[in-house]
């Protein structure tokens, strides 16, 4: 039996019908609610409004639980590469064996980048941060790469290039900053060996893949490919609805992400845990100041929109931090401090109360430290991993039978109609 929810106006009713998610989530539709009553949602920051129905990623933030097209994240972290799950992603399920490979071909023909390219990089100013030099250049992409004949094919062609393209000009970007030469893809190195090859190799020390590291950084990859309708997911279906072109959309997600309260949260972790080293202040301060209302001071890294238990993403980074320490025999005195106050966090009744537990940002970019990615390369490094996500939306936005322009409504409390008066008499 169909299950609605009554709305009363003015005396009148009003019934609208409950959406049912695969997965036993409910929804109100109200598509209709203007026409019907005249009247619009007021929901600040939409936390409680679901702008589109979607197949490819499932969330539920009081049980802990990530699934990429119905595959829990745990499983895709231990068992596959980035590679594997950007395919499931964009198509939707798990590649065979001659799909997956004839993927990672068309990643590797189209690794390369206009040579015309490195002129935009070189006109930059110096102290660029890399992630408006990113966005920039994916933007740029369109000039250089026009339509091709038919749509499935401009799609397929499109999404591998762009997949690819965007790690080797990450690349370039942090070697070019550097005033290094650029290092060029290889053939013979998948997608993460490639990248940091790309990124660390010299003339001088050639750089040596270590196979812990490689798999490190497909666990980061994986663990950020998609996150349902986050900020910047969001901005690139929201762009993407006025129907530009891929490049387009995914230039507006990387300038989203590159907020400290999104993708920039791992750098923020980074530098909160190196100011509280190098100023001596104690955990038990730190706790404090975090629960002091008054008090500027954020932890960053702690707390989830959505997540109200621990962040399934933040157990499998912790387990690799410390695979990774315990394997190379690192010593980071930010991970030190990360681990306590992990422990005093999650024993204060505040913390407790408020489900404020530790969020992938906590660990990730001590992870990308361990790899050696500098700090203002880590929100470059995190949307090389959302770019699966990013496409799969857009594509899925963009394939909707029932696709709107996204334009949301407003409530005006401005000034009332007031008549113009002239320079003269003001």
């Amino acid at each position: 039996m169909d299950e609605y929810v009554k709305i009363i106006v003015e005396g009148k009713t009003y019934e609208f019908p409950i959406i049912l998610g695969s997965e036993g989530e409910k929804a109100i539709d109200i598509s209709k609610l203007r026409q019907m009553t005249g009247l619009i949602t007021m929901d600040p920051g939409f936390v409680n409004t679901g702008s589109c129905i979607s197949n490819i990623t499932y969330m539920d933030g009081e049980k802990g639980i990530l699934r990429y097209r119905g595959v829990p994240i745990e499983q895709l972290a231990e068992n596959s590469t980035f590679v594997e799950t950007a395919s499931l992603l964009i198509n939707g399920i798990l590649p065979a064996k001659n799909e997956l490979n004839r993927f990672s071909v068309l990643l590797n023909d189209n690794s390369l980048v206009h040579e015309d390219m490195q002129i935009f990089y070189q006109n930059f100013p110096r102290g660029a941060h890399p992630m408006s030099i990113l966005s920039s250049m994916v933007n740029a992409l369109r000039s250089f790469y026009p339509a091709l004949q038919t749509v499935e094919e401009e799609i397929n062609i499109t999404v591998t290039r762009l997949l690819s393209k965007v790690r080797t000009m990450a690349a370039m970007s942090y070697k070019i900053s550097k005033g290094h030469k650029v290092v060029y893809p290889r053939p013979d190195l998948s997608y993460a060996a490639n990248f940091l090859n790309m990124m660390f190799d010299t003339p001088v020390k050639p750089y040596k893949i270590e196979e812990d590291l490689v798999k490190a950084l497909n666990v980061f990859w994986i663990l950020h490919a998609d996150h349902e309708q986050s900020c910047s997911t969001s901005a690139v279906r929201i762009v993407g609805s006025a129907r530009v072109n891929l490049y387009a959309a995914i230039s507006s997600g990387i300038a989203a992400l590159s907020g400290p309260l999104h993708g920039g949260a791992n750098q923020a972790v980074i530098e909160m845990l190196t100011h509280i080293i190098e100023n001596s202040i104690k955990v038990e301060q730190v706790i404090q100041r975090a629960k002091n209302k008054k008090d500027p001071f954020k932890l960053m890294g702690f707390g989830h929109r959505v997540y109200k238990s621990y962040d399934p993403r933040a157990k499998i980074m912790k387990k690799y931090c410390d695979k990774l320490f315990e394997k190379f025999n690192f010593h980071d005195p930010l991970l030190d401090l990360a681990k306590e106050l992990e422990e005093a966090a999650l024993k204060d009744d505040y913390f407790i109360e408020h489900h404020l537990y530790p969020n992938i940002d906590f660990y990730s970019g001590i992870v990308l430290r361990a790899i050696g990615i500098p700090t203002n390369m880590f929100t470059v490094i995190f949307a090389i991993g959302r770019m699966p996500g990013w496409i799969a939306q857009w594509k899925e936005s963009a394939d909707d039978p029932n696709w709107k322009l996204n334009r949301p409504r407003q409530i005006y409390m401005g000034q009332p109609k007031t008549d113009y008066v002239p320079i003269e008499e003001r």
